[in-house]
């Protein structure tokens, strides 16, 4: 069973890392984070940008997209083949997405009609509110007329997280593997 990490440890990982090193320009972190409670984790990312502005350059992988946030560029890499790359928002503007925030009554049955729909690229709950995100805006916006004026429903045209995109480029993507 894998043991959370401590702050202590955390810091103490990195230093060692670059004191072996002896200032190091370079520092690979993979999934440097996982396993670590909020806050150390958020104090850990602190000493990260820190480093970084001492000049290290730091290379982290993460799975988690509040983290991915954090960095100054990311990539995003698919069996080998690297599918976006820049900021943030570098990243989720060249996605194209379109997305709206539907927020009401029965999202999970919304959802499920929505889902495959023209246009529809995806759809996925956000506590209380679902995002429908597609790459053919016309397409995305005849599928969900019917259901914009619906009583209960709220619809509001809303920037693509770098969830929704990563989502998206995953989905796009194809394994060579098999």
């Amino acid at each position: 069973m894998h043991k959370p990490m401590g702050l202590a440890a955390a810091v103490l990982m990195i230093t060692s890392c670059c004191a072996l090193a002896q200032e190091p320009q370079f520092i690979v972190l993979d999934e440097p984070t996982a396993g670590v409670d909020p806050k150390a984790r958020r104090d850990f990312w602190n000493e990260i940008h820190a480093l970084a502005a001492e000049g290290l350059t730091v290379l982290v992988s993460t799975h988690y997209m509040d983290e991915a946030e954090r960095c100054h560029e990311i990539a995003y890499i698919a069996y080998g083949h690297l599918l976006a790359r820049g900021t943030v928002e570098e990243v989720i503007a060249h996605s194209q997405l379109t997305t709206f925030t539907v927020t009401g009554d029965d999202l999970q049955h919304l959802g499920e009609k929505l889902q495959g729909g023209p246009g529809v690229d995806m759809v996925a709950p956000f506590g209380a509110s679902l995002h429908v995100s597609g790459r053919d805006k016309a397409a995305l916006e005849a599928t969900i007329a019917p259901w914009r004026n619906k009583a209960g429903l709220k619809w509001q045209l809303s920037a693509p997280s770098l969830e929704d995109v990563f989502i998206e480029l995953m989905n796009r993507s194809k394994d060579n593997f098999h």
